[in-house]
């Protein structure tokens, strides 16, 4: 858990028994974590500076039932769950309250070994997974999944651009071409260029060999631009993503990784009609959604590298390099986890 104050340095490991389970929930043993950049921000107390401690981290994970509450008709003990990132967010849009009660900020996360949870808050995730695939969905895989098909409609043969190849891009790059669609992937490193060419991106592009990259690619998209961009870097690339959107296009605002300040030109946005959408995760059925659609496509979430629980700090510091390929994950119990 994080006490103390905010900071890697102030992640330990604490001992507790096991909370006692009420009616309505599940007590889950806990047995790998998935780490975004959002809980980097959150450890180091620059997305919520008002994060009451102590706290624990991290908003993605997957566990087995251990018991279950009287009341709990949906599970069973010895069955494998995902929790949610929203509380309570089961369909349609949020709701202001429902945006306050995530996990692994301002909710405790998943950093732990035994988690309590409320039964209509878990999914089952993929038969086809492992334990270190299936961490991966709960926040990364399912942003992807909502900006491409609940808010993009994506269609085959459409194009859509994803900024590098951290785990929300890699998943756009993976269900994109699962419908049909032709994917650009951007990255300042030719390996991993060669990388996302091998899961079926149809082209690359490194933005340091050409950093006027927003043309480039709307020429590779056949002149008029991309229908689709995953935007992760905030101001510092929007401006590049508006040249490469066509008129009409939408531009996926996923990620902040370049900071949340910067000059943007607006004009693009009205004079071709360009629309900027939000993505915050979503909902409980959309995560339903997107396990049917793995499980169809047979889709294997790609994971850079697996720590230890007792490597927690040297996780998160792998990854702030922003050098992952993928998803980094953290093993919380051997108990069912196979690498």
């Amino acid at each position: 858990m994080l006490e103390g104050g905010f900071g890697l340095e102030h992640l330990v490991l604490r001992e507790a028994s096991p909370p006692d389970v009420g009616p309505e929930q599940l007590l889950l043993r806990m047995a790998v974590a998935s780490l975004n950049y959002r809980d980097l921000l959150m450890v180091r107390g620059e997305y919520d500076k008002k994060l009451k401690l102590p706290f624990v981290p991290v908003s993605d994970g997957v566990g087995w039932v251990e018991q279950c509450g009287a009341n709990v008709e949906d599970f069973q003990v010895g069955e494998r769950v995902c929790p949610v990132v929203a509380n309570g967010w089961y369909s349609n849009l949020p709701e202001r309250n429902t945006l306050r009660q995530t996990r692994g900020g301002p909710l405790d996360g998943v950093l732990q070994d035994y988690m309590l949870i409320n039964s209509t808050d878990c999914v089952r995730p993929p038969a086809l997974l492992s334990d270190v695939q299936a961490a991966t969905l709960p926040c990364a895989a399912l942003t992807a999944f909502s900006a491409l098909f609940r808010h993009g409609a994506l269609k085959p043969g459409q194009f859509v651009l994803t900024l590098g190849t951290g785990g929300v891009s890699i998943f756009a790059l993976q269900f994109a071409k699962a419908l049909g669609a032709k994917v650009i992937v951007t990255s300042h490193s030719n390996e991993k260029l060669e990388r996302a060419r091998a899961l079926g991106a149809d082209f690359v592009v490194n933005y340091r060999e050409i950093p006027a990259w927003g043309r480039h690619i709307r020429g590779l998209a056949g002149g008029e631009g991309v229908d689709h961009v995953i935007e992760v870097g905030g101001p510092n690339t929007l401006n590049e993503s508006l040249q490469a959107v066509r008129p009409g296009g939408q531009i996926s605002l996923i990620g902040v990784l370049g900071g949340s300040l910067g000059d943007v030109n607006l004009l693009p946005i009205l004079m071709r009609d360009v629309r900027l959408q939000g993505v915050f995760i979503g909902p409980r059925s959309s995560f339903v959604e997107m396990n049917h659609f793995i499980e169809q496509h047979q889709i294997l979430p790609i994971v850079d590298k697996l720590f230890e629980l007792t490597e927690i700090r040297a996780a998160f510091e792998h990854l702030a390099t922003g050098n992952q390929f993928g998803k980094v994950c953290v093993r919380l119990s051997d108990a069912h986890t196979a690498s």
